[in-house]
């Protein structure tokens, strides 16, 4: 389970229960939360739950079915009827209500849905609970991965040149244009240090503690701001100090400092009620600025000039098993695989025409290594 709270001010610890206007967001369509905050289910309406709580509960086939009219709504108005494109009027053709699920399209209108709840202005924090989301760096990863997509299928300089030339092609660019910027956007607010921070919740159990490398290896290379790690001691939890060993272990010196690590003691009756869940006495660090993983790459000029010159990318990467990492190119991505998770890196601009030419894992630091590409470094 990940959650990710986003305050709109920095400030200090970040009560589970919120003082001062928090919302509380949960994806899971089927969440148990609005019975065990006492609120009737409202989806895509905040409910109040306390003074200080709102409870926003997103049903993902309703938020794509909204989305979704939206986007067929400026398709329509490309002109079906015109032979210009026949697919337009095939796709806006589609009803929400025939959408079972969007792939990669739902994911990223649920989390523009939070962006816009996150930004509004009416909170001064909310927490989103993603531990009904499925895979929750999957989720995460969608801007990133759904804003490559749209640039490979149509680059920007191809919509703004063909929407000059047919006037009809406009209002659709402007569409793909307007998913294109929210995408960005998205990636930008989930990866801000400064506004954001993720805390992991793992199981205490066998599974936990042999998962929790894994997890916080995808934290890094997704350049997520960590913030904590909860080890939930419930049921057939192993010694707490196992899972909490393992967890500081993976995170080095980052473990008490920038992460913080601490156990959630098992109760004799499982919290089900807002007060319960107060005597948890858990609070959630606040974001502190720190990038983390991939989002803070250390580029470095080797030596040599022009075509004979070397640089190298690193950054702080944790690796369970050494065997599974795995590089490729796409674009201006780098692509990294780690613990079955493959994330693209986008490379700084000086290494966008360049080829990796080697890399090494030193145990702490994943090092890649890029020389000149002859076919596009610039000539003197």
């Amino acid at each position: 389970m990940a959650d990710a709270a986003r305050p709109a001010r920095r400030g200090g610890p970040l009560a589970l229960t919120g003082t001062g206007g928090t919302l509380l967001v949960t994806v899971d369509p089927r969440s148990p939360l609005p019975q065990r905050l006492g609120v009737f289910r409202v989806p895509g309406e905040p409910v109040a739950a306390t003074a200080e709580l709102d409870l926003l509960h997103l049903d993902p086939l309703a938020v794509v079915e909204r989305g979704w009219s939206d986007f067929t709504a400026a398709l329509g108005a490309v002109g079906a009827g015109r032979n210009l494109l026949p697919v337009i009027g095939t796709v806006a053709g589609i009803d929400a209500g025939e959408l079972t699920g969007l792939p990669g399209g739902q994911d990223f209108l649920l989390l523009r849905a939070i962006r816009d709840a996150a930004t509004s202005g009416r909170w001064q924090r909310v927490v989103v609970d993603l531990s009904g989301a499925g895979d929750p760096y999957a989720l995460l990863r969608v801007p990133t991965v759904l804003g490559a997509a749209i640039e490979r299928l149509w680059p920007r300089h191809r919509r703004l040149a063909e929407a000059s030339e047919k006037p009809a092609l406009a209002q659709l660019a402007a569409a793909v244009d307007a998913v294109a910027r929210d995408c960005q956007d998205l990636a930008e607010l989930i990866g801000d240090p400064s506004g954001v921070a993720v805390h992991l919740v793992v199981s205490g159990g066998a599974r936990g503690v042999t998962g929790a490398p894994d997890h916080l290896a995808i934290a890094e290379v997704m350049g997520l701001p960590l913030r904590s790690v909860l080890v939930n001691s419930g049921p057939g939890a192993l010694p707490t100090a196992d899972a909490v060993t393992a967890a500081r272990a993976v995170l080095g010196p980052e473990a008490g400092a920038a992460v913080s690590v601490r156990t959630v003691e098992a109760q004799a009756v499982e919290p089900a009620r807002l007060s319960q869940l107060r005597k948890l006495g858990v609070t959630l660090p606040a974001p502190n600025g720190r990038a983390r993983g991939s989002a803070a790459p250390s580029v470095a000029h080797l030596g040599g000039e022009g075509l004979e010159a070397e640089y190298q990318l690193s950054w702080r990467q944790s690796l369970p098993d050494p065997n599974d990492l795995a590089l490729g190119r796409s674009g201006d991505d780098l692509l990294v695989t780690v613990a079955g998770f493959r994330q693209p890196v986008p490379l700084p601009s000086v290494l966008r025409r360049c080829r990796v030419s080697g890399a090494d894992w030193n145990g702490t630091e994943l090092i890649v290594r890029f020389r000149p590409d002859p076919a596009v470094w610039p000539q003197r």
